[in-house]
């Protein structure tokens, strides 16, 4: 019966629609507070920025002071089962629901749990997402196939991409669990199969209709007869095979996943995790705890070799050893694999993001990044092999990447290991091997003499230096999981401690 299953439905969507009674001002006030969280402001919600803030009239910032009570609401009562209704009497003490459900919602993403919709909270509620519940259980016992050979069936078309890109894109997006996992998928073309896949739009006669573009943009059901299953993607998106939009086999694996019976995961590097990021589908590789769960549900691989994924980083496992750190503005960035840990000097908590979600242009790992304050456009330089590319705040500038060639690198060096720029010198050290190179960034050329041996002029580093940074005048050298701090002046190690002392561990 069709409404035994219960849809697993994306919704990937940033900001609410502007209700009926919000006056024009409002885009502009979102748009204000977007730049304000990118700065990284600390500011209460709804504060804005306070000289931006006071332009607006009273009343459109009180309406959206209802505007965000109204999100948290209606995400309190679809994701946390929040029941419309008064407080409720429990031990002699007065229980607000809200309140409660909102600190469930808090500590569920790892929010400073008060009870109260500030600004975090808001920007989490305002995050793509599923739309699965994230307390209780979504189902008794999970649902799984009970064959490991499946079979699926591609009904249409989008006219967003060409019917072989649609057709490569499922294809792959099955082999990110076929990989890991006994599950095989053959695609048949003129009977039923056990997934069904179709663009459709709006009412489609499943009990979860779509709801236009920028919605909810797929949802699939469940392991079982009939719908159970299928996957259904909605065509008034726009689907890609690029960083534009959203990427169809990023959408299209993630369903999938739920086709073959997995829930969502807490783990925000894992396929599975409730809102959608992009990472470009050369560089995928499925998340640990994804094939983990698959395993759970059907056994390992017969590959001879057992598949490994990435997983995750802790700020706080001691063996947390950062590819790249940089500034930006007052900000520092800490690099691991296609994470970046964001911290800001007045944020006690640092933020994980994936790297290509502020950057879809940039590689997923970075060897090297050091911020030029010198610059014209206060350019933050990353490496990643042979090629660089060149940042402005939070704008990719144009006509990168170059070769690290151009910048006097001899053919021998294949990639930079470490980057950092030294104010007190105007210099620029790139550490590479057991060497270093010094650049000029007035002349735009290596310094004379160079490379250098660093064992010979950084006496007291042990192994080869991994990331380095400048920060409030003073070197900061990275190997592996320790860091050492170093006096120029001197030549000698002051503090060697974790590397992750940065992330407050």
């Amino acid at each position: 019966m069709l409404q035994t299953y219960e849809p697993l439905v994306v919704r990937y969507k940033g900001w609410p629609r502007r209700p009926k009674h919000t006056t024009h001002t409002r885009a502009s006030i979102l748009e204000t507070r977007r730049s304000c969280r990118r700065r990284m402001h600390p500011l209460p919600l709804l504060l804005l920025c306070a000289a931006a803030a006071s332009a607006f009239p009273a009343d459109s910032k009180a309406n959206m002071d209802v505007d965000y009570e109204k999100l948290a609401t209606k995400y309190l009562e679809t994701f946390y089962d929040l029941k419309p209704g008064g407080a409720t009497v429990s031990r002699k003490k007065t229980v607000n629901p809200y309140t409660e459900k909102l600190k469930q919602m808090q500590e569920f993403f790892g929010l400073k749990v008060t009870g109260q919709l500030d600004a975090e909270t808001v920007e989490v509620m305002e995050k793509p997402r599923c739309g699965v519940p994230d307390i209780g259980e979504f189902r008794t016992f999970p649902a799984v196939w009970q064959k490991k050979d499946l079979t699926y069936r591609i009904l249409n078309f989008t006219p967003d991409l060409s019917k072989a890109d649609v057709e490569k894109s499922i294809e792959r997006a099955l082999k990110v669990w076929s990989d890991v996992s006994p599950l095989t998928f053959t695609r048949i073309y003129d009977k039923e199969s056990d997934i069904e896949i179709s663009f459709v739009r709006g009412d489609h006669h499943d009990n979860s209709p779509f709801d236009g573009p920028n919605g909810y943009l797929a949802h699939a059901f469940q392991p079982g007869n009939g719908i159970g299953g299928d996957a259904h993607f909605d065509d008034d998106e726009t689907f890609t095979k690029t960083n534009r939009a959203y990427n169809l086999f990023l959408v299209a694996a993630h369903e999938f996943g739920h086709s073959l019976g997995l829930d969502h995961s807490d783990d925000a590097g894992a396929l599975m995790y409730p809102t959608y990021s992009y990472t470009h589908p050369n560089e995928f590789n499925l998340p640990q705890d994804d094939i983990n769960a698959i395993q759970h549900l059907y056994g390992k691989s017969t590959n001879p070799i057992a598949p490994t994924g990435p997983s995750t980083p802790n700020k706080c496992d001691r063996n947390v050893a950062f590819d790249a750190v940089t500034t930006l503005r007052g900000e520092m960035f800490f690099f691991v694999n296609r994470f970046m840990w964001r911290k800001h000097p007045q944020e006690p908590e640092p933020e994980l993001f994936f790297v290509q979600t502020l950057w879809p242009s940039l590689p997923s790992s970075i060897n090297a990044a050091y911020e030029n304050p010198y610059s014209e456009n206060e350019e933050v330089l990353l490496f990643k092999g042979s090629k660089y590319w060149a940042i402005s705040g939070f704008d990719l500038l144009r006509g990168y990447p170059k070769n690290i060639y151009g910048l006097g690198f001899p053919r021998t060096v294949k990639a930079v290991d470490a980057a950092v720029h030294i104010e007190s010198l105007q210099r620029t050290y790139f550490f590479v091997g057991n060497q270093y190179w010094s650049y000029n960034e007035d002349t735009k050329q290596m310094d004379k003499g160079f490379p250098k041996s660093v064992q010979e002029d950084f006496p007291g580093i042990s192994g080869q230096i991994t990331a380095a940074n400048y920060y409030q005048g003073q070197l900061y050298l990275f190997s592996g999981r320790i860091q050492y701090q170093y006096d120029l002046q001197s030549k000698r190690v002051i503090r060697a401690s974790r590397s992750n002392s940065w992330l407050g561990c």
